[in-house]
């Protein structure tokens, strides 16, 4: 992969650079391991190009490891889906892995540790372990059962594994130090029973060992030299060291933390987005409302423009919000050249031009981008009825209101001068059409400049226009502080979504999924992967044309 667009140097990068010159390392080893419980958003975007290029970079190698270690909430849909994404986002893997291929290795490892009498079997159920561990400020209780003899707890431990205990009835915990500052530390459990179905293993176990426990021996069975974690595992960090020392791996990885993403407008969990998903609130893990990089996808944002985005905010130790419009602004970057611009109409007002000969019909040119030639051209049908928005008319203006009202003289985008002459209106008072007339010597590239215009339109040809449905989106979650018994889904947008049905030109009557376009006035488009047809065009919304942002700050 291409690692020219490096940026500078990050902390991270400098303890790469020097674990390299004094030889702690010979080649640098990185891994992306998530959980397959949910779909991946922004949030992992950054984390996988940080693994992945850094490795690039250095001329290392870089795991995906699915990190599937408590199988209730875990699915072959969610693996699939990661997959995708990696791939997506423009990286591959060096090597692939579950945790659950180490399972054996790890089960041994703790019996390494009972033997070492480092680890026992206790008896007391979650919630009595969480009444004795203890508070910030004060030390935690031991366990009762803390002082099995190593015998004992090898048995129990081995009839653990064979199936004699239901859910819940004994753990193992590492004996490490109740009174230990970090509460991380304070006799953490590192396995438990659930009698429940693996998506890779099936029904081989009933115990599982919990992440503290197996993150760090999945990092040193795979041999992988540094482990990029975020700021919230900084905390189990010195588990993450016990766990490396005690179970007397070869290898000997190292865990360093920073920031994660934090958007604003943006919920950076897979608990919540999974809540989303359960109640409906989207349409799936894929809604174009979601900050999941299937959503991104589907929205029609690149994964170029991701990539730029993630390596624009950097890698710091502190955690801040990065404003979402920055990530607006990159997609915009992106699609201003490569996207092809045509013209389309969202809320549809007729017009009829009357002085226009019935049934001609000519054709227009128009390039495609004026700012990318080698996008080329287009022919655009013109006839005597054509279709414009509803907010390009008035009929009683405000002051500087240049677009089309009753006397008023418009440009038709590649077109025409045309007047509105008369307003056709329902029985309920609604403007249903208007008639206009047209100057056939104002072609546009005519030359024609006897008299200037300070309004231009864009339109499409009625007779010849392909109907189109736009899904217009804003954020889906207004970014406000929460009252006391609020929780996020209190500040759902009711507006995030409104879909409008109207016309695009007919050389769109074509168009593939994940198309992309720029509609004069309107935005940039993506076509939906989920509901466009061969009969049916739909069209999201990617992002406005123009935003308050300010990229140089």
């Amino acid at each position: 992969m291409d690692t020219t667009h490096s940026t500078s140097n990050h902390f991270i990068k400098n303890i790469v650079s020097d674990d390299l010159a004094n030889g702690r390392v010979e080649q640098i080893i990185t891994r992306f391991p998530p959980e397959p419980n949910g779909y991946l958003h922004i949030g992992h975007a950054k984390s996988i190009c940080l693994n992945f290029e850094l490795a690039d970079e250095f001329g290392g190698r870089t795991h995906l490891r699915m990190d599937d270690t408590n199988p209730s909430k875990e699915d072959v849909e969610y693996v699939e889906s990661i997959k995708e994404d990696v791939r997506w986002l423009g990286f591959e893997w060096d090597g692939y892995f579950y945790a659950s291929d180490f399972f054996e290795q790890m089960y041994a490892c703790a019996e390494l540790l009972i033997r070492k009498n480092l680890a026992y079997v206790c008896d007391l159920n979650a919630e009595q372990i969480r009444e004795t561990r203890g508070t910030l400020t004060e030390p935690g209780q031991e366990s009762p059962y803390r002082n099995r003899s190593i015998e004992e707890n090898a048995d129990l431990f081995r009839r653990m594994r064979a199936g004699e205990f239901a859910d819940g009835e004994k753990v193992l915990r590492a004996k490490i130090d109740m009174g230990s500052p970090n509460i991380n530390l304070r006799d953490p459990v590192i396995y438990r029973i659930a009698h429940v179905e693996h998506h890779n293993t099936g029904n081989q176990w009933c115990i599982y060992p919990m992440y503290g426990y197996a993150h760090p021996l999945e990092d040193a069975f795979e041999g992988v030299t540094h482990s990029i974690c975020t700021l919230e595992f900084e905390d189990q960090r010195p588990l993450y060291d016990w766990v490396i020392e005690h179970c007397e791996t070869p290898a000997k990885p190292k865990q360093y933390e920073f920031a994660r993403l934090n958007m604003t407008n943006t919920v950076m969990s897979k608990r919540k987005l999974k809540k989303l998903v359960d109640e409906a609130v989207v349409d799936g893990w894929d809604d174009p409302r979601m900050p999941t990089i299937s959503g991104l996808r589907r929205r029609g944002f690149t994964a170029e423009a991701i990539r730029n985005f993630v390596r624009e905010i950097g890698v710091a130790k502190s955690n801040s919000t990065v404003d979402a419009r920055m990530l607006e602004h990159f997609i915009r970057e992106d699609l201003k050249l490569k996207a092809p611009r045509t013209m389309a109409v969202v809320r549809p007002l007729k017009v009829v031009i009357t002085n226009y000969p019935e049934g001609q019909v000519e054709w227009l040119t128009a390039e495609n981008n004026s700012e990318n030639p080698e996008l080329g051209e287009r022919q655009i049908p013109f006839s005597r009825e054509i279709y414009i928005e509803q907010d390009d008319f008035m009929e009683n203006p405000p002051n500087k209101y240049f677009r089309l009202f009753p006397g008023n003289e418009v440009r038709l985008k590649h077109a025409y001068f045309i007047v509105c002459q008369e307003v056709i209106k329902n029985d309920t008072g609604e403007v249903v059409e208007l008639r206009c007339k047209y100057d056939p010597l104002t072609k546009s590239g005519s030359g024609f400049n006897e008299r200037k215009v300070k309004g231009t339109i864009h339109w499409v040809d009625a007779a010849q226009a392909v109907p189109a449905e736009f899904r217009m989106y804003e954020p889906l979650i207004l970014d406000e502080q929460h009252e006391e018994g609020e929780t996020f889904l209190d500040h759902i947008n009711s507006n995030s979504l409104e879909i409008l049905h109207g016309y695009v030109e007919p050389n769109m009557a074509n168009v593939q999924v994940q198309d992309k376009f720029q509609f004069f006035r309107h935005g940039y488009f993506n076509v939906d992967s989920k509901h466009t047809t061969n009969e049916r065009k739909v069209f999201n919304l990617v992002v406005s044309l123009k935003s308050s942002f300010d990229a140089t700050k």
